[in-house]
């Protein structure tokens, strides 16, 4: 990747190309991703001292549904700003508003603020998710891009090794109020550093898009709200058993049957070929595997007696190998498509949930049988993640970036959501009998399954090549 390279731009005669900075944008954009992922790690892990100190327990699972919704939300909206004033003003935007957020939930004194100020870091992230997507989409070659998802796949991982420490020593030594406060320096530092080039990116002038009877319209802002607070819906369903629960979860079925179509391609929900397949194996694949990783370290505590410490190392050795696949996914020298390394991460990922999923129903094997399985699980994400980010752009119009990437985000966030709720309502149920093998056999495969139905999707996504293999 060059240092220093003109991005596109139709100039009058005499005029000079506008010069960027690639690798200052993409230290900037992976900064930008870790201070989101931290925020988010830390913060899972802070929660309880903070509701406790500002007496809303009550309020509690709001603090991580209204993150859900905002992200939703603006995942959508954004996708459509950028199709239509490009992603550099986006991209200011969601930052500064992400900011903002931290800002009101580090400051709370009440546990009605903390929740605003997790809806607000909720519409930044999905935001900048988003409008980062599509900055990487504009700012680079095709051939470059596998090489700068592999460091953004590695930015997301990376808080995984240091978040829970870091924010169990913050809580303890300092405030809760410095999780919050700590990620403000890295968003900040991240959006210095990639200012110029989205300066230089605004004063490129939007190409004219002509008139296309087969292009989509933008995605309805009505439908973005209807799929958000079904997302919300469906987690409260899933922790209520009882007809309650039912009511919710149907209402929240109807909400997504209505707006979810509106917000995906053509043929989403038909498993179509192309794009729609793509995106709907995004949709499943992450539920699948942070469902099965949401339920690993209960597992080996409470089944085998393992230290809190080594079973928490699972989700290391899943980060270790979520980073390698990132890696060897941009390696010029692998000779696979696109669409077949989508389709070994899948079934990495499926593998390695049924083989947690036996280990739990057969305690008497090697409990060290787990790295194993996840670090096979993990190497399936990174291989699929990046994978299917760049089949996304691949497959996408120049004016319908923005549109095609806010699917891909929201079918992320919505499935993660989704398939997670699941595995927590299935635990919910069986482990009250206090059969713990019954209990995670059942959690684990039922996520392999998943990741099952992941694989049959990507077998529809059709023979995708990039300039990179």
């Amino acid at each position: 990747m060059s240092k220093q390279e003109a991005l596109p731009v139709e100039q009058d005669q005499g005029s000079s190309p506008l010069p960027i900075s690639q690798r200052a944008l993409t230290v900037g954009i992976c900064t930008i991703t870790v201070s989101i992922a931290f925020e988010s790690i830390a913060v899972a892990t802070a929660m309880p001292v903070a509701a406790q100190d500002l007496g809303g327990i009550a309020y509690y699972a709001w603090a991580f549904s209204l993150f859900v919704i905002g992200m939703l939300l603006a995942t959508v909206l954004a996708g459509r700003v950028c199709d239509r004033i490009g992603p550099s003003r986006p991209l200011l935007v969601g930052l500064g508003v992400f900011v903002v957020g931290l800002v009101v939930a580090g400051t709370a004194e009440t546990m009605v603020q903390l929740v605003a100020g997790r809806f607000v870091q909720g519409l930044g992230g999905g935001v900048l998710n988003t409008a980062m997507f599509v900055t990487v989409a504009k700012a680079f070659r095709p051939a470059q891009r596998p090489k700068v998802f592999t460091f953004i796949s590695t930015a997301w991982v990376l808080p995984s090794f240091v978040g829970p420490p870091v924010s169990a020593w913050l809580t303890s030594h300092l405030s809760w109020h410095w999780v919050f406060f700590t990620v403000i320096p890295l968003s900040v530092i991240g959006g210095a550093m990639v200012l110029p080039t989205v300066r230089a990116m605004i004063r490129i002038p939007m190409p004219e898009v002509g008139e296309d009877p087969t292009r989509q319209p933008p995605a309805p802002v009505w439908a973005a709200f209807a799929t958000a607070v079904a997302a919300a819906l469906l987690q409260a369903a899933g922790t209520r058993l009882d007809w309650s629960g039912l009511v919710l979860l149907v209402v929240a079925l109807v909400l997504l049957g209505l707006g979810l179509p509106r917000l995906m391609p053509p043929g989403f929900l038909r498993l179509g070929r192309g794009l729609s397949s793509v995106i709907l194996t995004r949709a499943l694949l992450p539920g699948a595997y942070f469902g099965g990783e949401a339920f690993l370290p209960l597992m080996l505590v409470e089944q085998r007696d393992v230290p809190l410490l080594l079973a928490g190392g699972t989700l290391t050795v899943g980060a270790v190998g979520w980073t390698t696949g990132s890696f060897l996914q941009a390696n010029r020298r692998l000779p696979l498509r696109r669409d077949q390394l989508i389709t070994i991460g899948c079934a990495n990922v499926a593998v390695g949930l049924a083989l947690a999923g036996v280990l739990a129903l057969v305690p008497t094997l090697p409990y060290w049988l787990i790295a194993v399985a996840w670090i096979f699980s993990g190497l399936g994400m990174g291989f699929a993640t990046a994978s299917t980010s760049l089949a996304t752009i691949t497959l996408s119009s120049e004016d319908a970036q923005g549109r095609n990437g806010s699917s891909l985000n929201l079918g992320d966030a919505l499935g993660s959501s989704v398939f997670v709720g699941l595995a927590g309502t299935l635990f919910g149920a069986l482990h009250p009998g206090g059969d713990l093998s019954l209990t995670f056999g059942v959690v684990l495969l039922s996520m392999s399954v998943v990741a099952v139905l992941s694989l049959l999707a990507s077998l529809r996504v059709g023979h995708l090549s990039d300039p990179v293999h």
